[in-house]
């Protein structure tokens, strides 16, 4: 059997979603009170323009893709399932958003973040935008679903997104109290809710739960998404010390700025000595603005130095490791071909991918 490029699976399943994204982001036809007058019609124009600049930017559409394949695997046909990929994608778009204005982000997807180009008032407004056609979508799930099952998949993305939205107050705070005697464990809680739910056990979970999948099934999901998703961030944020994101990102070492807890750089904290403690811990007391390029520079070589890259390499293959005898021992369940050795190919792709 040809091996499966799963990049290639991805942007077919990111052609079929962006089809129904494009749908609701039209401008809507309001009637009555809520009629636009003529003279504001720019204004409107504008508003819409301003809500599509990220979503028309396209992304991965890894966690859309993840709902059509698991429900593909499952017997699930692919119409079926779309609507609900879609609003998947719109939560990623209005989340990063606002995520961009809080991490101090200067690019997404190539090009300025939205609070850059606008201003942070209309970016987070624009996120609100996004978030209710998300929930418009889910809504307009009952006509494909039925009442019974679109309300049980708008339940599944009110538990996904509530641990989301906790695990950023988490990261932020903590960064804010510079904490530097956090375990992996406690980065773990922020990446269990803001990447192993959300990346990947919510997508693959809402593709079963359109198949009618078992408590027990849904379980299964979450067991091998846990380590999967706990790769995709440390791979992600391996990336952001080590690539440019296939010229995607202006800033390398943006987490450092940031004054993210990542496991490198708690690595890095625990195993740093004598004068390069004492600098590490002196760039990591700065603010983003009073950081310089050259102390983020630094702050990598001494990544290098300590050997934390390597530490988060290893703990990245050891866990993508996990995921896959996971899938293969517990998840026979997902055994529509060629879905479910797409969604095996995509472990491979969270571990090696270099954007």
């Amino acid at each position: 059997m040809a091996k499966i490029n799963f990049e290639e699976v991805l942007a077919e399943k990111r052609k079929v979603v962006w089809q129904e994204v494009q749908k609701y982001l039209q401008r809507p036809t309001l009637a009555g009170n809520l009629a636009i007058p003529q003279k504001y019609k720019s204004v409107e124009a504008f508003h819409w323009q301003l809500m599509s600049e990220y979503p028309r930017r396209l992304g991965k559409y890894l966690r859309p893709a993840l709902v059509l394949l698991t429900a593909e695997a499952m017997g699930v046909p692919e119409k079926k399932a779309i609507r609900t990929a879609a609003a998947m994608q719109t939560s990623e778009d209005w989340i990063l958003i606002h995520d961009d204005f809080e991490d101090g982000s200067l690019m997404r997807r190539g090009k300025p973040a939205l609070h850059h180009l606008y201003g942070p008032e209309l970016a987070v407004n624009a996120s609100d935008g996004l978030q209710v056609i998300m929930w418009k979508m889910l809504w307009d799930n009952c006509q494909v679903l039925g009442e019974e099952k679109a309300a049980r998949i708008a339940e599944e993305f009110y538990q996904m997104l509530t641990r989301t939205v906790l695990g950023q107050t988490v990261e932020i705070k903590w960064t804010q109290e510079n904490n530097r005697n956090l375990t992996d464990e406690d980065v773990f809680f922020i990446m269990d809710g803001k990447t192993v739910y959300y990346s990947i056990a919510g997508p693959m979970r809402l593709g079963a739960i359109l198949a009618g999948a078992s408590p027990q099934q849904l379980a299964t999901i979450y067991e091998f998404a846990r380590p999967l998703g706990r790769c995709f961030q440390i791979v992600d944020d391996l990336l952001d010390l080590t690539s440019d994101f296939q010229g995607l990102k202006k800033q390398q070492g943006n987490d450092i700025y940031e004054g993210k807890r990542t496991i490198m750089l708690l690595h890095l904290f625990r195993t740093a000595r004598g004068n390069d403690k004492k600098r590490l811990v002196k760039i990591m007391a700065k603010t983003r603005e009073n950081k310089t390029a050259a102390e983020v520079k630094l702050v990598i070589r001494l990544m290098e130095k300590y050997d934390s890259l390597d530490y988060g390499q290893k703990l990245a293959a050891g866990l993508a490791e996990q995921a896959l005898a996971i899938f293969e021992k517990k998840l026979d369940f997902l055994k529509k071909a060629p879905a479910r050795q797409q969604i095996q190919a995509g472990v491979d792709f969270i571990l090696r991918r270099n954007y």
